[in-house]
């Protein structure tokens, strides 16, 4: 724990100082050449207070270490993830690692429009950039590591349909309205949902909200209130679970599919309030995109493709003990 307040702490820091973090140490000069033995690698996840985010945060932190070993360089990750979602600090986080000379940098876009300037100036300069979770497809970005979110939309409805019996209404929690994969998440679930026609969506839409858990939580009880008919929930993102007593209903009087599968979503599994949750390897979103960025830094090698998916893993009562047990080991390198 004290090592993920300490990464929220240094994160948090590194946005206020803005434009004079030197921190990181790293690759020397513009460019991102990852000269020497020294080789910074720069994270911008969405922000810092999201769980999802501080697991990627780790598994970069554990690449590091790793590949350090086997490259025999000192490779090091500069978290610049702000401490909420703010796509143009996001934008100011990767000007500020090509100003320490990163040698590579990846992030999850919360607004690919506001950030796709920043990403193409650091190419221009010579350093990779790569993002997880959230794309910038138009941008100069070398590459994309995460879910299909088309597909990863379509899997949530079509088991929420299932677990509904093929009737009912449904409404779609969505998060933040500007973040490209969570348009495509939706979109994704209405593109299922056409093919259960007697299912339907409440007349207001989707469900856009601020991506802090209570907030959200506050959202979906909101919408429940007033439209009393809702009898399935779409989760194209875990936020309302990451607090308590989230759910106005009984176990099994609504029904529940949501995208991610952290300890707090769990619980409401294991308590019968949410029927099937859709893991994503959210600690691989940072070991991974090291991985790659390292791999192109120092052996000049470009990765496989420009879109690697990795795929969702459903999670229900049989296996959640073995995601509790990921999470576990995850929070306890915290």
């Amino acid at each position: 724990m004290k090592k993920v307040l300490g990464i929220l702490a240094m994160a948090g820091a590194a946005m206020l100082a803005a434009c004079g973090d030197s921190g990181g140490g790293g690759g020397s000069g513009s460019g991102g050449s990852g000269a020497g033995n020294e080789i910074v690698i720069g994270i911008v996840a969405k922000s810092a207070d999201n769980p999802v985010f501080q697991a990627a945060h780790q598994g970069a932190q554990d690449a590091a270490a790793e590949l350090s070993k086997s490259t025999g360089k000192k490779i090091s990750v500069k978290i610049l993830t702000p401490p909420s979602e703010d796509p143009k600090k996001q934008a100011d986080a990767i000007d500020s690692l090509v100003r320490m000379g990163a040698a590579g940098i990846a992030v999850s876009c919360s607004d690919a429009t506001i950030v796709k300037p920043s990403i193409d100036k650091a190419v221009d300069k010579g350093i990779p950039v790569m993002c997880f979770d959230s794309d910038a497809a138009d941008s100069k970005r070398m590459c994309y590591y995460g879910t299909d979110d088309i597909e990863g939309g379509k899997a949530v409805m079509k088991q929420l349909a299932k677990e509904m019996g093929e009737k009912g209404t449904i409404a779609i929690i969505a998060g933040n309205e500007a973040a490209p994969n969570l348009r495509r998440r939706v979109q994704g679930v209405r593109d299922e949902l056409k093919n259960h026609p007697d299912i339907k969506e409440i007349k207001s839409g989707p469900v856009f909200h601020k991506e802090v858990a209570a907030v959200a939580a506050q959202a979906l009880q909101d919408t429940q209130r007033a439209n009393p008919d809702i009898t399935g929930w779409a989760l194209i993102g875990g936020w309302p679970l990451f607090t308590s007593n989230a759910l106005p209903w009984k176990p099994g009087d609504v029904k529940l599919v949501s995208i991610d599968a952290l300890p707090e979503q769990i619980s409401y599994l294991q308590s019968g309030h949410v029927n099937v949750l859709l893991a994503q390897d959210c600690y691989g979103w940072g070991h991974k995109s090291v991985e790659i960025l390292v791999d192109k830094v120092v052996n000049k090698k470009d990765p496989p493709s420009t879109i690697i998916i990795d795929p969702l893993t459903a999670v229900n009562k049989g296996n959640a003990e073995e995601w509790s047990k990921k999470w576990a080991k995850w929070k306890a390198a915290n």
